[in-house]
């Protein structure tokens, strides 16, 4: 298995960023990685997912299943390429408090499957930097919104 595993700190409230985070039409807007989102934030649910890697005028489209769901916590999505067993993974969005309503968004994928040795570092870097793109610009717009009190 492997991960890609990105942390940033976020001065707004666990509900000011859950919101932002299953507010799928708004994705277009403000998140320079997820392009979009479409489907039900329910587990057992499909998704349509719209990733775009930096640097790429590609925008990928995954269709993976919503696979953990705990409100202000953590929202996951479980999918694979072609069949199951060549190249799965689970992606994580994960808050964790720091206190005075701020929280930590753990920002991570897990990787598993034949493929994923042959193919590792031609993704790695840039999907981590793509999750780092995200993380920024949600920051900017949770904390903005805080500071607005737009919540």
């Amino acid at each position: 298995m492997k991960e890609i595993r990105t942390e940033i700190a976020i001065q707004a409230a666990a509900g000011t960023v859950w919101s932002i985070l299953l507010d799928f039409p708004a994705y277009p807007a403000w998140n320079p990685f997820m392009t979009g989102i479409r489907g039900k934030p329910a587990v057992g649910e499909k998704l349509e997912c719209r990733p775009r890697l930096p640097e790429s005028r590609r925008v990928l489209t995954f269709r993976p299943t919503v696979s953990r769901l705990t409100p202000e916590r953590v929202f996951a999505w479980k999918g694979h390429t072609l069949l199951p067993g060549i190249a799965d993974g689970e992606h994580f969005l994960e808050l964790e408090p720091l206190g005075k309503g701020s929280v930590r968004l753990v920002h991570r994928q897990e990787y598993w499957g034949l493929l994923i040795p042959v193919f590792w570092a031609f993704f790695a870097v840039r999907t981590r930097e793509g999750f780092q793109r995200m993380n920024e610009a949600l920051k900017a717009r949770a904390e903005e919104r805080q500071r607005a009190g737009d919540f």
